[in-house]
């Protein structure tokens, strides 16, 4: 077990790292991931665990952003460090739609990772803050069906959150 949770430690640190390339470069994190260009010397090769992690985060990234639209108290996407933005979207892909790991070790993953490459001096603070509204979300949803929190796509939510971060695109060029 204890193996297993060390690996996938791991396989964040990368999938963040690949995520920030992307991010810097402007080029697909899959793409950055699957054509070797993202691997890190140190590490070896890419684990299964950071294939499915940069994946995710890239195929549901209008449905994360929407969650840290709506729960980033005060910040756009856009005004946030980027790499604390890489952490955020990689944990709220977790908290989401990863089955098997607990929210609360997500958010844990998060913050620890936010202390390492962190943007600012308060990234761990406002990483923890951030998710714990989006756990609360997520928890809130849940209840409100009766069932625990789908890991699902949701088309119907997605292009919800794509309406609101239109919105909050606009209201960003504005100011």
């Amino acid at each position: 077990m204890a193996a297993k949770r060390h690996e996938r430690t791991r396989a964040r640190r990368a999938a963040i790292q690949i995520l920030y390339m992307g991010e810097i470069t402007e080029k697909s994190p899959t793409a950055l991931a699957e054509s070797g260009e993202g691997q890190l010397a140190e590490d070896g090769p890419l684990s299964a665990y950071t294939l499915e992690l940069v994946r995710g985060v890239e195929s549901h990234q209008v449905a994360i952003d929407g969650h840290l639209t709506a729960t980033s108290e005060n910040w756009s996407l856009a005004r946030m460090p980027v790499v604390d933005r890489c952490i955020l979207r990689l944990a709220t892909y977790e908290m989401t739609y990863v089955d098997d790991v607990p929210v609360s070790v997500s958010i844990n993953e998060a913050v620890e990772l936010a202390k390492d490459f962190g943007g600012e001096d308060d990234s761990p603070r406002f990483v923890n803050g951030v998710l714990g509204r989006i756990a609360k979300r997520l928890e809130e949803q849940g209840s409100e069906d009766g069932a625990p929190v789908s890991h699902e796509s949701n088309p119907v939510e997605e292009s919800m959150v794509a309406a609101a971060l239109n919105a909050d695109e606009k209201a960003g060029q504005q100011a």
